[in-house]
């Protein structure tokens, strides 16, 4: 049975096609509606549906242990800066507030000196997972000594508990960690990066799992020309000019039609002067087929705005350009998935399922020169977590004696995932700086050790 809210993100797609002047509209804000429509959107009618049950699950949904390493690296990135006060943790796309949970509770126990000066800022776009996330992080466990952690709300078939704040309290834009003055523990708050004023930050700007979801206009080379998709209604949409060339999409229920003509912006032939490909070259077949993500510039230089000191740390799934843009991957990365089932169809269910692509970490490492973020390294997320103490965590299992056999073994295959190279183990960690001294560049990052 269809959801009525696809039916509506449909009628609402095909009505800013038929008002844009040439009857189409680029891939790009195709995904953008389908994702991040504000009333039908993926991402604000089905956001809720990650981990086991939904649709996909990431490296949060493990367990605390990813949190726990990456506070690690946040501890130490403080003390490089000199521990200012205080110290900023931006985390961009929260998702249903797992890490955030998991960093909080760890630094409150284990950096008591840290969480005092830590200002924790959320910075999400989908309102679902915004209040989700509010439910989740409140402050009366942190007060009372009590602990949320992701293992637990595992353990407890990811069911969303009850907000702790007796008679339905809503919780504050700023939430104290503790009772009292800001000094006296940190702070956690939800904000757009446009309220965040420019070169204010000292700190990180941290993101698991983001870039992969930012909308991404798509590509073909026909007779080695770059050519850009769009998407018009039924097969009579798009007018196009004389060059514009219609496809039929794979599945013939879909209400929309796939149209290949000129490229909407020099800037995506000039996302590839940047990564350093001739896309136009030989090389490439004819019928090429893969994507350019604009947003994902814009994403990172407004972010290297807001920083003044510190760090940019993205960890997501990709391939430096080379391989990204390898004549042999002939039709892209983009990836849907619907209840933990991956396809290449984006005009089906729509608004009900996540679409993504791979992250071109060249571009975003290029992009960052330009922006004033310096490359501090790039390694894979397997390598990095071990380098943050993975390792002993593995070793120390097999010396406990406060679980359960079954805990054992469900924990040891949680780290497993986190590890695994054709897995959540092979993605990119992404290391930028910005307003560093030589001095504190040159002392190196545990993770990327």
């Amino acid at each position: 049975m269809t959801d009525d809210s696809s039916l509506e993100l449909k009628e609402a797609i095909a009505r800013r096609i038929a008002s844009s002047s040439q009857q189409r509209i680029a891939f790009a804000e195709f995904m953008d509606l389908a994702l991040y429509h504000p009333t039908y959107g993926y991402y604000t009618t089905k956001a809720v549906q990650m981990g086991k049950q939904g649709d996909f699950f990431t490296s949060t949904h493990l367990g605390a242990d990813f949190g726990e390493l990456l506070a690690e690296q946040f501890v130490q990135m403080w003390q490089i800066l000199g521990k200012p006060q205080p110290f900023t943790l931006v985390e961009m796309g929260a998702g249903q507030g797992f890490l955030a949970l998991d960093l909080i509770n760890y630094v409150e126990q284990h950096y008591p000196e840290f969480f005092a000066v830590l200002d924790y800022i959320i910075v999400e776009q989908s309102p679902a997972l915004r209040e989700l996330q509010q439910q989740k992080i409140p402050p009366t466990p942190l007060e009372k000594g009590g602990k949320i952690s992701s293992t637990t709300l595992l353990e407890q078939g990811e069911a969303i508990p009850p907000t702790p704040l007796e008679k339905g309290g809503k919780i504050s834009s700023t939430t104290p960690f503790l009772r009292g003055s800001p000094q006296a523990g940190g702070s956690i708050r939800w904000c757009s990066l446009e309220e965040i004023p420019d070169n204010s930050i000292a700190g990180c700007f941290f993101s698991n799992e983001l870039v992969d979801a930012l909308p991404v206009h798509q590509i073909t080379i026909e007779r080695g020309v770059l050519r850009e998709v769009y998407v018009g209604q039924g097969r009579q949409g798009g007018q196009g000019n004389s060059n514009s060339s219609h496809q039929p999409l794979a599945t013939s229920h879909s209400p929309f039609t796939e149209i290949t003509d000129e490229i909407s912006t020099p800037r995506l032939q000039e996302y590839f002067d940047l990564v350093g490909i001739n896309i136009t070259s030989s090389t490439y077949p004819d019928g090429y087929r893969s994507e350019v993500n604009l947003a994902a510039l814009d994403w990172l230089q407004a972010v290297a705005q807001k920083l003044r000191r510190g760090y940019v740390l993205t960890i997501d799934y990709g391939y430096p350009a080379n391989r990204y843009y390898n004549p042999v991957r002939s039709q892209g990365t983009l990836q849907c998935y619907y209840q933990h089932h991956h396809h290449n169809d984006p005009y089906i269910n729509i608004g009900q399922q996540d679409i993504t692509a791979h992250v071109d970490f060249t571009a975003l490492q290029r992009w960052g020169d330009r922006c004033d973020l310096r490359t501090i390294g790039f390694t894979q997320q397997g390598l990095f977590l071990m380098a943050l103490g993975l390792g002993d965590r593995l070793a120390a299992l097999s010396q406990t004696t406060s679980q359960s056999l079954q805990q054992v073994l469900w924990r040891r295959d949680a780290l497993h995932q986190l590890l695994d190279p054709m897995g959540l183990g092979g993605f990119g960690v992404l290391i930028q700086s910005r307003g560093l001294t030589e001095v504190e560049v040159a002392q190196p990052l545990m993770g990327l050790k």
